[in-house]
């Protein structure tokens, strides 16, 4: 309901991480644990943001996709093959890819991307409850939990909302 889509890209990591999984089935303590892992042994991997802008204007599928293709630009090698988690494949600009639906329960190159973009996002998230504490973001980052669509009711959206996903709520 509120904040940018994250997307990371990973240059295949040469050294195995047991907890490794899908960064939803992790807890929040063991996500940054593995981020931390990966940070100490310089895995390359860069991240892509979607704004709150692009996905009201383009919905969150081609926001997502639109951060994935950013990930992989902003990737200081170019990669020679690409696996996507989901049931599409962006455009990458003529880099050979494969999609792979519940790609971060079965690949390990997916699951650490997904924890990466996971924990940076949370990140960023938790310093929005900074500025809109009110929103609650430190504990529900931004999706739709009780307490924070009571205060979208009560405050109205903040300018990290994303609108599309308001409409439900701010007619009821």
């Amino acid at each position: 309901m509120a904040g940018p889509v994250y997307a990371a890209a990973v240059i295949f990591p040469n050294f195995e991480i047991q907890q490794v999984n899908d960064s939803k089935k992790l807890s929040a303590k063991n996500r940054e644990k593995i981020f931390e892992i990966l940070q100490k042994n310089n895995i390359i991997y860069s991240i892509g943001i979607s704004t709150v802008e692009e996905i009201d204007k383009f919905n969150i599928l081609n926001a997502a996709k639109l951060a994935m293709q950013r990930a992989v630009k902003n990737l200081n090698l170019k990669p020679d093959f690409i696996l996507v988690d989901g049931n599409f494949v962006p455009d990458f600009d003529n880099i050979k890819c494969q999609n792979i639906i519940k790609g971060d329960s079965v690949s390990y190159s997916i699951a650490c991307a997904s924890i990466i973009a996971k924990v940076l996002r949370d990140k960023f998230m938790c310093g929005l409850h900074e500025q809109f504490p009110e929103y609650d973001f430190i504990d529900n980052k931004g999706y739709g939990t009780q307490k924070h669509i009571d205060a979208i009711k009560k405050f109205g959206p903040c300018i990290y909302h994303r609108n599309t996903f308001l409409k439900n709520i701010l007619c009821e």
